[in-house]
């Protein structure tokens, strides 16, 4: 029998790039989204998961269900016996999260909550959190590894990654049976090899490899670059990105360590390079094969000019590293970008 992984948020970007890691891994994925993150596709299934059904041949379970719903995550659970869960479904814009805080509370800790108190109630005691690098608040020192400060956030999505990171630590202390692995990682680029799902930012891009790809393909007139008089070898900010499918194959490479009853561990998953604003164009220019335009623009108040995280205690207990460099992250982002000008909203692959 396959182990049963009930996956949160598995319509979205992240989510969804898991659940073809979790197939072709051999795991049973059953899916939970609420369509905030995901686009509905045929037979109100994400579209995300409507092609990977197609591309991996296979059928994916999949509840539309918002996490603020404890008695519709509590008939899930009835009905499924679940090895572990991945928790990936949250509120996820920085920007958005400074002017709704309440709204991120909520929904990002009280969602937490139900699950966690769920999965206490059915005896489900794995989990992998989906966590981010955000919990760092502004780099002490660089790279940045597992033992540099937390909490110092600099804004309310942040703070409740890190919250729910001390939530799910205390309770693995409570309760010496629960195991957990906390996978902290800054910017999920690029997309699946196949170009049938990726990134589809709903609004103005907020990560900035999109937006590149989006002026690429037409759809904006240029990117600002906000800065080009940091301390760094072209005067642009240095920014961390990491290939989408090795994050994914992270968090099944931290859904073994489950198997070890390890407690509660915390890994970044990184490249353990930073890449400039100018150098990630480049590469966008090369693997699109199209000249990208592009303004400098003044600093914006809380950029840093460089930050990156240590990933070497991953590969040490996870045995997992970062295979795909940047030229790869742009050639597949415009493999998907190009065959999925407007995203999903393109229509469903016959």
């Amino acid at each position: 029998m396959r182990q049963k992984i009930l996956v949160t948020g598995g319509g979205g970007y992240i989510g969804s790039h898991c659940v073809v890691e979790l197939i072709e891994a051999g795991y049973h994925p059953v899916v939970i989204d609420n369509f905030s993150n995901a686009v509905r596709g045929e037979g109100d299934v994400p579209e995300s998961l409507r092609r990977i059904e197609k591309f991996l041949n296979t059928q994916i379970e999949f509840h539309e269900l918002d996490l603020l719903d404890k008695h519709g995550l509590e008939k899930i659970f009835k009905k499924h016996s679940f090895y572990a869960a991945m928790h990936f479904a949250g509120l996820k814009a920085v920007g958005e999260s400074v002017e709704q805080p309440l709204r991120y509370y909520r929904v990002n800790l009280t969602g937490t909550i139900n699950l966690l108190e769920v999965m206490q109630s059915y005896g489900v005691r794995n989990l992998v959190f989906s966590s981010s690098a955000t919990v760092y608040g502004d780099p002490q020192k660089l790279p940045i590894d597992e033992h540099h400060p937390v909490g110092g956030c600099t804004n309310p999505y942040g703070k409740t990654k890190y919250f729910i990171e001390e939530m799910i630590s205390d309770q693995c202390i409570a309760e010496k049976d629960w195991n957990a692995v906390l996978l902290r990682y800054f910017n999920p680029i690029g997309a699946h090899l196949s170009g049938q799902i990726g990134e589809d930012p709903q609004g103005i891009p907020n990560n900035l490899l999109p937006y590149v790809a989006q002026v690429a393909v037409g759809r904006r007139k240029h990117l600002n670059v906000f800065g080009n008089d940091y301390s760094t070898p072209d005067g642009t900010g240095e920014k961390t990105t990491l290939h989408v499918v090795d994050l994914a194959k992270g968090h099944i490479a931290a859904l073994r360590k489950l198997n070890e009853s390890c407690g509660c561990k915390v890994y970044n998953l990184g490249t353990g390079t930073g890449y400039s604003v100018l150098e990630m164009v480049k590469a966008m220019e090369k693997a699109s094969g199209r000249q990208i335009a592009y303004q400098i623009a003044p600093r914006r108040s809380g950029d840093v000019a460089s930050c990156y995280a240590d990933p070497s205690l991953a590969e040490k207990e996870l045995g997992w590293k970062a295979e795909y460099g940047l030229g790869r992250m742009c050639e597949d982002l415009w493999r998907w970008q190009s065959q999925n000008p407007t995203g999903f909203s393109n229509g469903t692959v016959p």
